[in-house]
This record gives C-alpha cells, sequence and structure tokens, in this order.
C-alpha cells in the first residue's frame, strides 16, 4: 500500500475511486488489464489520501446537487478501508452538503457505514450496489477468494431493504463452464427476491477478458480447474467478449424471472435510476 495525493477526484459523470488496485483476488477483475496503466502490482493498493479534501472542494462547487458514484473501478470497501476509512469520510462530506450516493461493492464491511448510507438516503438517495455470480459457496470462495461470499452479501442487501435502502445487484461475470448453469442463475434470482432488489444489471452471460486480465484468468484456471484453459482457448481464441453456450436459455429465464417479480432489468433503465437525483422534497410535495 501507498499513499499519493491525488490532482482531482470526481469524473465528468461524478464518479470517484479512492483508491486504485484492490486485494480481493476475484480471478475474473477486468480493472487488473494492461489498458489502465498500472505501473505497481495490483495489490499494492494506491491510496488517494486527498480524496475528503477534494471532494469537500468539488461538492462545495457545484451548483446542483446530484448522485456521486463510487466503486465501478475499485472496490471502495477492501480490506485497507477497515482501517484508513477513507470512504466513511467522503460519505461523511456527501452526507453534510445533501448529495445523493450510489455505491458499488462485493464486501460486507459496507455495512459499517449503514448509518451514514441512512442518513444520505432520508436527505436525498442511498443506493447500495453488490455483485453476485456465484451461488455455491465453495465455488464462490475460489473465483472471489478474499471477499465476502454470495451469500454474506444477500444477508447484507437484505439489512439494507430493511433500512429502506434501495439496492441493485450486478449480475456480472457469468463464466463459461464455471457457473453458467441454470442452478446457479436460480439460485442468484432466489437471492435478489428474497432481498427485494430495485434492480438487476446483467449485460449478458459470459465474461470479457483483456491483456493483463486475460492471463490472470488462466492462470486461476490452471490452478483450480486443470485443462479448463485449453477448452476455453479452442472456444473462444483471444477474443474480447466470450458468450457462455447457455446464455439464450439463461437470458430468457433472467428476463423472464425479473419481470415476473417487478425487479428493474433492463440496463438503460437501470443506469438511470443510478443516476437520477431525487427533486427537492417541496417540489415533491406540490402535488
Amino acid at each position: 500500500m501507498h499513499f499519493i495525493d491525488a490532482k482531482g477526484i470526481l469524473s465528468a459523470r461524478n464518479g470517484m475511486n479512492l483508491y486504485r488496485g484492490c486485494t480481493h483476488g476475484c480471478i475474473y477483475c477486468d480493472s487488473r488489464s494492461s489498458c489502465y496503466g498500472f505501473t505497481q502490482a495490483f495489490e499494492d493498493i494506491e491510496v488517494k489520501q486527498n480524496a475528503p479534501e477534494l471532494l469537500e472542494k468539488a461538492l462545495r462547487s457545484k451548483r446542483r446537487r446530484c448522485m456521486i458514484g463510487t466503486g465501478a473501478m475499485c472496490d471502495p470497501y477492501m480490506h485497507c478501508e477497515e482501517d484508513l476509512r477513507l470512504t466513511r469520510k467522503c460519505l461523511e462530506i456527501i452526507d453534510r452538503h445533501g448529495f445523493g450516493v450510489a455505491v458499488q461493492t462485493k464486501s460486507t464491511r459496507i455495512l459499517r457505514d449503514l448509518d451514514l448510507l441512512r442518513s444520505i438516503n432520508e436527505k436525498a438517495k442511498s443506493v447500495v450496489q453488490m455483485t453476485l455470480t456465484t451461488y455455491d459457496e465453495d465455488l464462490c470462495r475460489i473465483i472471489e477468494p478474499n471477499v465476502s461470499t454470495t451469500n454474506e452479501r444477500f444477508k447484507a442487501l437484505q439489512i439494507f431493504h430493511e433500512n429502506n435502502i434501495p439496492t441493485v445487484v450486478w449480475l456480472s461475470p457469468i463464466l463459461p463452464y464455471i457457473n453458467d448453469t441454470r442452478e446457479n442463475l436460480e439460485g442468484i434470482l432466489d437471492y435478489c427476491i428474497r432481498a427485494k432488489v430495485k434492480g438487476i444489471i446483467c449485460f449478458g452471460m459470459g465474461l470479457t477478458l483483456r491483456e493483463g486480465d486475460r492471463e490472470y484468468f488462466y492462470a486461476a484456471l490452471d490452478k483450480h480447474f486443470p485443462g479448463l484453459k485449453e477448452q476455453y482457448i479452442r472456444r473462444y481464441g483471444y477474443a474480447y467478449e466470450l458468450p457462455s453456450d447457455n446464455s439464450g436459455e439463461l437470458m430468457r429465464l433472467f428476463r423472464e424471472t425479473c419481470r415476473a417479480h417487478g425487479i428493474l432489468h433492463d440496463v438503460n433503465a437501470c443506469f438511470q435510476y443510478l443516476h437520477e437525483f431525487p427533486e427537492p422534497y417541496e417540489q415533491m410535495t406540490l402535488f
């Protein structure tokens, strides 16, 4: 872990990454890809130590309140957050200035900030996003070794619902020949139904691989699934998109289940919901 002073903290679309790199060890992580220009080991976390000061300045200068997103490239609740609490400091600033927040994570450490997320949601809007890929707990510990298991994340989703905080699940990636089964999808969708999630983001049944990410993924296949790398190479070569052979059946099941239970599942509609900042309370009560 090393510390830097960043030049800026918010993207053009009001997203922020407080860290670079990750210690969760997910075997498919796209953020490992060479195109992102990591010059140090991926597990050597870069900490943007001045992020709270930058965020304070950025929010003060905004003419209109909006949703602030975090977690798109780097999980804001990886292991170092336990001591650094950088995410919590930024949530305190968001809360104080009356902005909304959409947080994406795979860790139940987010529950430590339930009080702040509840406060933000009462004043504006909080949305918690959690990735669910693998219903089987043993398989989950192989694919996502250093993160909260799927069942633990499901329980966290239930807690947020009980606290009136809306949740969105990222159903991605689904790995061909590993977790691209009807049983796996049914298990995840059952969790989503029971946790009463607002929406599910799914770009299709499969995964993407790029230089840097591909090598790490294939090394994990050699370690945990001997012979499967060769099957991948025969089937997909060095393609960027690797769709599951079961994609058609699984996507039908996904859409039918979401429609039956009123779960938002169109990707564009989900993203619109994540970015929509609620109208001021006074305007909402005019009617």
